[in-house]
């Protein structure tokens, strides 16, 4: 395959950079923004340059990462995956339209002070010819562009070095009388201009030097753009009086009549005629390669990458990116169409900082020849900056933003997910945090020792299934010498009096003490037993509980019926209100088992569930099964990445640990000797519903396991874990 050829230097970068700056930003959006904040417009542009850095430094990293690459979509897409990706795509493409639109509204006129022609019609038919050309295939030359830079440069050098003389300083009095919001929404509303500055990327792959020409340019272009915005700005309203530039059509042909008389007006309209004819023409050719880009990604229909025999353009994309073009201009006020450029803008160049910071943190191969300097805090400050300005913007252009997002993300799932499996290098920067962040709760835990078990029989269970409850809480205590607390809890009708005779007799020939002490002795274990009766068991057994401080209760479970799951079950009320860990078992024996399963529920394996599989292992000399849902749906990446959770989880444990995924569609599961899982969260559930894990139990023993209310994960993480693992 033929490779371009890296032969734009230095200047080439700085003048594509520039010349997809100068546009509307200077010949129109002035006296839209002096409607706003009044003189501190001057301010607003150098504000809007200053939060523009960000961005710029991290397009510059990515740009020399993927030199090949090119555009904002596609770096969003790589970095943040197909959801912030579509949104990024067709924000971008919004964008761009909304930029290509407001250059024609306001440049025709300009235009119309030397014809009288009605302004909307000239700028529909303008704009049709111009996506004509684009579907035809004709290319704005390199030549032509350099040529535009150079008259728009001369014309507005012109206008500042002769108007310069002519500033009135009082001019410039009261400053700040629109305020904080003024100067913020006039911020906002003039952001768009700087839009072009990271356009250099798009031909990254031509650039000589990337890792060095890229970051200069785009950095030295920003500056050099937003020193001539502020100039610019601060002449025009040195010069004016106060007023007579505000809401203006043509504010830079106003200010220059007042100086440089008919010449420089005619110089001006040359100048903001090519300019931002020269605008919508880029951004027609640009945004309609966002639909093309998206398209051969999958997150748009196949259509809109088909590329015409006839003319070699993608007819499709182009035809959708002119037909909203045409849309905006005849429908939407000028005013709320730089509004919605600016808003749209601001959101991509927010997602653009999480780019980069998904980059570093995941697992993706990057290599960038230029980094961005205080990484992440400058990341962070472009995206928390960005959003803080999206909302001093005024309601129409918020809610348009907050509109083409949930519309994406409304597209995602409906055409893009069933056809899309990949992910961005930031769910797996996220997922490996959360397996971090698990194996430290794992730490952590491991120095809490459980001391005491209450063993609480609520039930008549036989004495076998009497004697495995007891032999499990024994393998729980045994490494740290703790103390099993054995108590049978009997519930007598309301009515009857609670005395101490009141107790019911075991249909077991062997009391209950002297069952329990045998067991003490056989199963070498410091054990205390105890007989409760009470009119609910339920209170009862966490008021012992509570009363003895206990680590964690263990008992059967029981299972749920209909009328449990619609008045209340006890044993999930037990779950929430116990002070302490909650062991439930599905009792099918117990017998020194040496093959525990360790049960994943679809997120990393809890820290206490962790170590009742260790202390169980260890006190029979037996190994773990690292069970994980097997997906097919899931990416090769995430499957990498929980393997390495996996191994650095078993590195931590004090016996053997092996690794095995398992089916959960209801085919034959291993047959360990032992079970532990993890229980529901109640927080993510309805009691209607079954609390099973995602794993269903093999036939053998299962042990499912609920942390008390401190140990449990918050809310949000317990999301997390479920979405991302």
């Amino acid at each position: 395959m033929k490779e371009l050829e890296r032969d734009l230097g230095l200047p080439s970068v700085l003048a594509i950079s520039i010349g997809a700056m100068i546009g509307s930003g200077i010949f129109i959006l002035p006296a839209l923004a002096l409607e706003v904040a009044g003189p501190a417009v001057i301010l607003a542009y150098l504000l809007a340059g200053v939060l523009v850095v960000p961005a710029a430094l991290s397009k510059s990293e990515m740009a020399t990462a993927m030199p090949e690459a090119g555009g904002t979509y596609i770096y969003i897409e790589r970095g943040m995956g197909p959801l912030l990706g579509t949104i990024a795509g067709v924000g971008t493409w919004f964008s761009l339209s909304f930029k290509g639109a407001l250059a024609l509204v306001g440049g025709v006129p300009y235009l119309l002070l030397l014809f009288d022609l009605p302004l909307k019609p000239v700028a529909l038919g303008l704009a049709t010819v111009l996506i004509l050309v684009n579907l035809f295939g004709a290319k704005q030359t390199g030549r032509l562009q350099l040529a535009i830079v150079v008259v728009m440069l001369a014309a507005l050098g012109w206008f500042a070095a002769g108007s310069a003389p002519g500033i009135r300083s009082a001019n410039y009095v009261d400053f700040f009388d629109d305020g904080v919001g003024g100067l913020l929404a006039a911020t906002g509303l003039v952001f768009v201009s700087y839009a072009g500055v990271t356009k250099v990327a798009s031909v990254a792959e031509e650039v000589e030097k990337p890792g060095r020409n890229i970051p200069r340019g785009i950095l030295g272009s920003l500056a050099f753009t937003t020193a001539l915005y502020v100039g610019i700005v601060a002449v025009l309203v040195g010069i004016t009086d106060p007023g007579s530039v505000a809401g203006s059509r043509t504010p830079v042909a106003v200010a220059a009549e007042v100086t440089l008389g008919q010449a420089g007006v005619i110089a001006v309209i040359v100048a903001a005629i090519l300019a931002l004819v020269s605008t919508a023409n880029a951004g027609i050719l640009s945004s309609s390669r966002y639909p093309f880009a998206m398209s051969r990604d999958r997150l748009a229909p196949p259509s809109l990458s088909t590329v015409s025999d006839r003319f070699g353009t993608p007819v499709a994309s182009i035809t959708l990116t002119g037909a909203v073009l045409l849309a905006l201009i005849a429908f939407v006020p000028i005013l709320e169409i730089a509004k919605l450029a600016s808003a749209f803008q601001i959101m991509v160049f927010a997602l653009i900082n999480l780019a980069v910071v998904a980059f570093r943190e995941g697992g993706t191969e990057y290599d960038p020849e230029f980094t961005s300097p205080l990484y992440p805090w400058m990341q962070v400050f472009g995206a928390v900056t960005g959003v803080l300005l999206l909302t001093q913007m005024g309601t129409i252009a918020l809610v348009g933003a907050l509109l083409i997002a949930f519309g994406s993300v409304l597209w995602y799932f409906v055409y893009v997910r069933p056809r899309v499996r990949r992910e961005g290098a930031a769910a797996d920067a996220l997922r490996r945090q959360i397996g971090e962040d698990a194996l430290t709760d794992v730490e952590s835990a491991s120095s809490d020792a459980t001391h005491e078990v209450l063993v609480a029989l609520t039930k008549d269970v036989g004495g076998q299934r009497e004697r495995s409850l007891v032999a499990l809480a024994a393998d729980l205590v045994r490494p740290d010498d703790g103390r099993v607390v054995v108590v049978r809890f009997e519930e007598i009708p309301d009515q009857a009096p609670l005395t101490e005779d009141a107790t019911v007799q075991s249909p077991s020939d062997v009391s209950f003490e002297t069952r329990m002490a045998d067991l003490a002795a056989d199963l070498d274990v410091d054990l205390t037993a105890d007989e409760v009766v009470s009119h609910d068991t339920k209170h009862a057994v966490v008021n012992f509980a509570d009363d003895h401080e206990v680590d964690a209760i263990l008992a059967e479970h029981e299972p749920l019926r209909l009328r449990s799951r619609l008045l209340g079950d006890p044993v999930d009320w037990i779950v929430r209100h116990a002070p302490c860990d909650v062991l439930l078992v599905d009792n099918l024996g117990y017998d020194a088992p040496e093959r525990i399963a360790l049960s994943g529920d679809g997120g990393p394996y809890a820290s206490l569930t962790v170590n009742v599989a260790e202390a169980i292992a260890a006190s029979n000399d037996g190994s773990i099964s690292l069970w994980h849902p097997a997906d097919g749906d899931s990416t090769d990446q995430q499957r990498r990445t929980i393997g390495d959770y996996q191994s650095d989880l078993s590195e931590l444990l004090s016996v053997p640990v092996r690794a095995q995924s398992v089916r959960t569609d209801g085919g034959q599961l291993p047959r360990p000797d032992l079970l532990v899982r993890r229980g529901a969260d109640h927080r993510l559930r309805s009691g209607l519903f079954d609390d099973r894990p995602v794993l269903l139990s093999p036939g053998c023993t299962t042990v499912t396991v609920y942390p008390r209310e401190s140990g449990r994960p918050g809310l949000a993480r317990k999301l997390l874990e479920r979405l991302m693992f």
